[in-house]
């Protein structure tokens, strides 16, 4: 049967899924405690990056000083913050730190520490903006960020003012599309919108001191778990507050100078400025996103041929297992897969993924699926003469389709596997959501320090593009090559 010839396929598929885990899993030899922390990196000034990359922001700073006055270690995991906060309940991460309110609906999920910040709701337009109260937004948008306490405090407002919601997953968006007049205006976190005003954010705060109260900020771990860790945070937390050590985080995030963090406004109000301040970051996210896409790449191009192969067989069994593989992965949307994948199935098989073997995984799934299908389909077209031709000459099925037909058909899908490969860096990008710092990442994280998100972006925009066309011209010449 051509499924005996699998074998070193798949010894192959499974030594380089091996290799793709161990790259994605940290070891330590420490003795002190690990915690696995996850937070939403870009919400500032409680969460950032600074101009030499690194986490800092009031959340930051609180979080290291609990782990040195208590001699634990602990790993952070930033992405967005919907997929920080599943992380937690799915047992994934030990904690979160993300200027996260406290309300009743999230106590029934998690446990909460004594809060540690008070923050106030602010709503926010164009400083030009005709809106100057709140029964303005009548009949208007207003844009939200999903799973924040200004979100929910603006959406309690939407039936009684007559204005419509536009969520979005990240503050500089949301900023951006009041900023280009696409909705009315925001409701947001007051120091938060503070710090991004003094940044250079074009946007007001309306009545600023008539603020919506958003509660308290905690620190949350999953119910029932990390008592101790717990107990820990909110006993060094007062002791913060007692010895001043509280006070001086406070005051270095919201009452500094803001080019401490992100570098001079002259290194941020140019292009060629931006690139040499964050030249580290875009070189560290741009490796991310060539490892991805090398081991996305090979393992999914060898999954696809095995389902290919598969397809063809003589087997029924194997042809309808091909055809169901091939109909689910590709029915699936990337980003779902991926956080299926990564915070959905640990919950289920009780196991910890890391973050580049869910990466790894998702990507040999969905894209080896396409790859799967044109591969199938090269084999099939192949002439049906060529088959009758090669069983006359007294070769068996098996000897058949990898002597004649295997080799003619992967002639014909090299244009698709060039595709396929250009295809599966871009979607490297979507894996940023579940925390990888690959290169959309790392803009995200540049943005949200030096709000420049047109210039960010067109720099990121540039790599990739010069990235693909080296992709291109190598694929074009390999196609040459085996032509």
């Amino acid at each position: 049967m051509v499924i005996k010839r699998f074998k070193p396929l798949l010894t192959a598929l499974v030594a380089l899924f091996f290799a793709a885990f161990v790259v994605g899993t940290t070891a330590s030899a420490d003795s002190k405690p690990n915690y696995i922390i996850s937070t939403d990196a870009t919400y500032a000034p409680f969460d950032f990056q600074d101009k030499n990359n690194n986490y800092v922001g009031i959340d930051m700073d609180i979080l290291k000083e609990v782990a040195k006055r208590n001699n634990f270690t602990y790993t952070l995991k930033p992405m967005s913050f919907n997929a920080a906060a599943q992380m937690v309940a799915n047992g994934q991460a030990d904690g979160i730190i993300a200027g996260m309110m406290i309300n009743d609906s999230r106590k029934q999920v998690y446990d909460v520490s004594t809060p540690y910040y008070q923050s106030g709701v602010a709503w926010i337009t164009k400083p030009n903006s005709k809106i100057k109260s709140l029964s303005d937004l009548k009949g208007k948008t207003v844009a939200l960020k999903t799973g924040t306490a200004a979100a929910a405090y603006g959406a309690s407002l939407k039936d009684k003012y007559g204005f419509k919601v536009k969520y979005f997953n990240d503050t500089d968006t949301m900023y951006n599309d009041v900023v280009n007049g696409n909705t009315a205006a925001t409701f947001e976190d007051y120091p938060v919108i503070q710090y991004a005003i003094k940044n250079g954010v074009k946007l007001q705060v309306r009545n600023p001191k008539d603020l919506g109260n958003a509660g308290g900020v905690g620190f949350f771990v999953k119910k029932g778990q990390n008592a101790q860790l717990l107990e820990q945070f909110n006993t060094t937390l007062a002791a913060m507050k007692k010895d001043g050590t509280y006070d001086k985080i406070i005051n270095k995030y919201l009452n500094s100078s803001q080019s401490t963090f992100v570098g001079s406004a002259s290194d941020n109000k140019t292009t060629l400025g931006i690139l040499k301040s964050n030249q580290n970051a875009f070189w560290k996210g741009l490796l991310e996103t060539a490892k991805l896409t090398v081991f996305g790449i090979v393992l999914a191009s060898l999954w696809g041929l095995l389902l290919g192969i598969m397809g063809i067989s003589e087997s029924k069994f194997w042809r309808g297992l091909s055809t169901t593989i091939i109909y689910i992965f590709r029915g699936l949307p990337l980003m779902v897969l991926a956080f299926f994948i990564y915070i959905g199935l640990p919950g289920v098989i009780g196991v910890k993924i890391p973050a580049f073997t869910a990466g790894i995984l998702t990507l040999i799934l969905n894209e080896g699926a396409y790859t799967g299908a044109f591969v199938r389909g090269g084999f099939e077209s192949v002439d049906v003469g060529q088959m009758e031709a090669a069983r006359s000459l007294g070769l068996t099925h098996r000897q058949a389709i990898w002597k004649v037909i295997v080799p003619q058909g992967l002639k014909i899908t090299v244009p698709s596997f060039v595709n396929q490969f250009i295809i599966t860096l871009k979607d490297t990008s979507i894996l940023s959501a579940i925390g990888l710092l690959e290169l959309t990442q790392t803009g995200t994280l540049i943005v949200a320090r030096n709000s420049q998100g047109f210039r960010v972006w067109a720099i990121i925009a540039v790599i990739y593009l010069i990235v693909i066309t080296l992709l291109t011209w190598f694929s074009n010449w390999l196609k040459k090559k085996i032509a």
